[in-house]
């Protein structure tokens, strides 16, 4: 008695890769389009932080399909660095607390001027994302 081929898919190697999903994508759809309309599918599908296909898969259906390729969009990694100013930015407050507490006397004038630097490459980090995105 032979196995179907699905019975045997999802049986197959299940140490390797993704576990198979019951409605794996079996399907493949090809279209033309114009240089113009190419560029404007990328265009969205990069704002939505999805690739081309997931892209049109949540314009069809809905939504992009549960193993959907997510793509980092422009200002992330901006983003990103600066929440890590910012995580600097409340472990300098903490320390100015902490020396106010401590010793009861306000930190040294180096210490602020470290602590005016990170706050002014926050800023300017912001800025730089906010115009990127307009």
């Amino acid at each position: 008695m032979t196995e179907a081929p699905d019975e045997r898919a999802k049986r197959s190697a299940p140490w390797r890769g993704r576990p198979r999903v019951t409605d794996a994508k079996g399907c493949f759809i090809a279209i033309r389009c114009t240089v113009k309309q190419h560029s404007a599918i990328k265009e969205g599908a990069a704002k939505a932080g999805l690739s081309v296909g997931a892209y049109l898969r949540s314009l069809a259906v809905g939504h992009p399909g549960p193993r959907s390729v997510h793509r980092p969009r422009p200002g992330d990694a901006a983003l990103a660095r600066l929440l890590g100013h910012i995580g600097k930015l409340g472990s300098n407050v903490n320390q100015i607390a902490k020396i106010a507490n401590t010793y009861r006397r306000p930190p040294g004038k180096s210490a602020l001027s470290v602590m005016r630097k990170d706050i002014g490459r926050m800023r300017n980090a912001v800025l730089k994302t906010l115009r990127r995105g307009h």
